[in-house]
């Protein structure tokens, strides 16, 4: 592999197979070199291989502008995202999360902290994620010195969230998440009752609300084809009936979206069960 680009001893940008650009990382890899020099490959610790040229172009272009450490903390930090959630994230985070922490540093040493809005919802419906993410607050104080304060592990969370997702936008994420939780506040205050948030059917609930808002935001819904049931539910639960119509009234009102029959269904026996004493 030939050296295209150094950022440091240990980080740089080299030409790979079919004339591919490839970020390498390896203590000591670029420590003496020069562009046009060949890399160890016996050096090489950790490889990033874009889904894109454009992504792998600005990958590059932020290790220009950024201490390239940050990339090396950030790829510890989701190292142990992967083992501590159990899962795999798309390359793309790599870039996201890195100019993400980088930002976040520089903020705070300037005396900047952005409070996160969402930081209680993202507590509650991504409590696995939101828990990695403390980890990574207490490795990049100890990497760097610098203390973050718990806001940034809520945006944090919501990376390690967005990266499971094959490239969901953090846009997305994040309005989901609000939908989620305003549609709750919706049924808590029609019934005036406190969700059991440790049951099995709030659990249910929460997931059912978050397929659905991802369908609504790519304009999916699941088509109505039995009326006849929708008319029996609304006999059956009339209360969650009348629940289910503020939803779909918001739904309507903030989201332009005309909710089906049968998602209506599906609203009303969840409500039913969640409020269920």
């Amino acid at each position: 592999m030939r050296i295209k680009k150094i950022f440091n001893n240990n980080v740089a940008l080299v030409e790979g197979p079919n004339r591919s650009e490839i970020i390498v990382i390896g203590k000591g890899l670029a420590y003496q070199k020069t562009p046009g020099e060949d890399i160890d490959p016996l050096k090489i610790e950790k490889t990033f291989v874009m889904e894109t040229k454009e992504l792998s172009e600005r990958l590059s272009a932020l290790l220009s502008e950024i201490p390239p450490k940050h990339l090396e903390l950030t790829d510890r930090i989701i190292r142990y995202a992967k083992k501590d959630l159990k899962t795999s994230f798309s390359n793309n985070i790599y870039l996201a999360l890195t100019d993400h922490i980088s930002y976040a540093i520089t903020r705070h040493t300037q005396g900047l902290s952005l409070k996160n809005a969402l930081l209680w919802e993202i507590q509650k419906f991504y409590p696995k994620e939101y828990h990695t993410a403390l980890h990574a607050l207490h490795l990049i104080e100890k990497e760097t010195g610098v203390k973050l304060p718990v806001d940034e592990a809520g945006f944090i969370a919501m990376h390690f969230v967005n990266g499971q997702q094959d490239g969901e936008e953090m846009e997305q994420t994040l309005m989901v998440t609000q939908m989620v939780q305003e549609i709750l506040n919706i049924v808590t205050l029609h019934y005036g009752i406190k969700l059991d948030e440790e049951s099995l059917n709030y659990s249910r609930f929460v997931t059912h609300l978050k397929y659905f808002s991802y369908r609504t935001l790519r304009h999916e819904s699941i088509p109505s084809e039995d009326d006849e049931l929708y008319e029996q539910v609304i006999a059956k639960y009339p209360e969650a009936f009348a629940c289910s119509e503020k939803v779909r009234a918001y739904l309507k009102d903030k989201y332009q979206v005309e909710t089906t029959n049968a998602e209506m269904v599906y609203f009303m026996l969840h409500i039913r069960r969640v409020t269920s004493r």
